[in-house]
């Protein structure tokens, strides 16, 4: 879950020099679990590291690292990392400077974030909406799920992202990361996730190409 086309406004020549958007060094999932462990509020390792996670074994290389935060929460994030640097993508395709304690506009759904301005980027948030005691899709209002069912923890005491809803993201982009996800995670989901990810698939897009792997 991540859009990587946005490029720094010119609030900063630290990431306007050859490189927009400066370089990424992404932390590993357990250094991301060190640096949010005082955060009042639930998140979760998405994107690839959750299939992964998923899956039960690494299949391949990452660029960067996700993390999905609830819209609510998030200036829980500033609170626990004061001294860092965060870029808001507003408006989308472009990356601004995010003001402690602003809350962001609704249309803006990712966050990169980094130790210090000649730093790299170290992690993103995407930010999903909820009403409630639900998450709600943001591709898809209709598409919800309690959130405590959103997530699960790894051995290393990770929170990710089930891996049903993580691939309801990938749905709608189809790159040849998105199918290795897929076809990688198919194996270990149950008949439950299955049928979630069946039913929301069939909902928002109603035709897709995973609909017949999904079957059971």
């Amino acid at each position: 879950m991540r859009s990587r086309s946005a490029r720094p406004g010119r609030q900063n020549d630290a990431v306007t020099d050859a490189n927009p958007l400066g370089r990424w060094e992404p932390a590993s999932p357990t250094e991301v679990r060190g640096l949010l462990e005082s955060v009042d509020a639930p998140w979760w390792v998405a994107g690839g590291h959750a299939i992964e996670f998923a899956a039960g074994a690494a299949f391949r290389e990452h660029g960067d690292v996700d993390v999905l935060l609830l819209r609510r929460d998030q200036l829980a994030v500033q609170h626990a990392l004061p001294t860092w640097e965060w870029w808001a993508a507003d408006p989308p395709g472009t990356l601004r400077a995010w003001a402690p304690g602003e809350i962001l506009p609704p249309e803006v759904h990712d966050i990169w974030c980094r130790p210090g301005p000649d730093r790299p980027w170290s992690f993103q948030f995407m930010l999903d909406e909820t009403e409630g005691d639900e998450w709600v899709s943001r591709r898809d209002r209709r598409i919800r799920r309690p959130i405590p069912g959103l997530g699960r923890v790894n051995g290393d005491g990770v929170p990710y992202l089930v891996p049903e809803i993580q691939l309801f993201y990938k749905s709608f982009g189809l790159r040849p990361k998105d199918e290795q996800d897929f076809t990688a995670v198919l194996p270990v989901l149950t008949a439950e996730q299955r049928h979630w990810l069946h039913d929301a698939l069939l909902l928002a897009r109603g035709r897709h190409p995973w609909l017949e792997r999904l079957a059971v």
